[in-house]
């Protein structure tokens, strides 16, 4: 009897712990995202990785201070698609009102208007994300920057743009499921 009272409690606690949303998602309102056929990316200088679809266009790039991916499904339309920039950046940041206003700044110059934004937790690190919309070229448009501090002299910068007005919060959490993927090197 205490066997099968041990199983079902571990069987609970798998169940509930997998299903169980991360702070972010929940601020997005986020459904389940689940990608199929997920190939491992490793960034040129191994400094993360992230696990996206095998059939994505993926560009990588480096120089002295940061080293990105750029990803992106090709298959479909810019206004149905997301174009996603994961960057490590060998910088110190820090959340406060100067930075704030920096971003605030540079949305204006790109005539940006900022919808949102929140300090938070992202890979259990402590992280700020803001979302800005406005046009580029012929489409709305729509950007989100996730900063996430990985330690004293790193930060990684998530951007997620999605041009168009369809489905833009599905296409946002699909952002955030990737980038929740995000395994960063020691």
């Amino acid at each position: 009897m205490t066997k099968k009272l041990f199983f079902l409690i571990v069987a609970s606690l798998l169940f509930f712990s997998c299903s169980q949303q991360s702070k972010i998602s929940k601020d997005f309102n986020c459904k389940t995202s689940s990608f199929k056929r997920l190939e491992e990316v490793k960034d040129i200088k191994k400094l993360f990785s992230i696990q996206i679809p095998k059939s994505w266009k993926t560009n990588l790039y480096y120089d002295d201070i940061q080293s990105s991916i750029y990803t992106a499904d090709t298959t479909k339309q810019l206004t149905e698609t997301l174009l996603l920039d994961i960057t490590a950046i060998n910088q110190n940041i820090k959340f406060d009102e100067a930075f704030k206003l920096k971003q605030e700044q540079e949305n204006l110059s790109k005539k940006l208007i900022k919808t949102t934004s929140k300090e938070t937790k992202i890979l259990n690190k402590p992280s700020f994300y803001t979302i800005s919309k406005g046009k580029k070229g012929k489409h709305n448009y729509q950007v989100c920057h996730f900063f996430i501090k990985t330690n004293e002299q790193k930060f990684i910068l998530a951007k997620a743009e999605v041009y168009g007005d369809s489905l833009i919060k599905k296409r946002f959490c699909n952002a955030l499921a990737l980038i929740e993927k995000i395994k960063i090197s020691n």
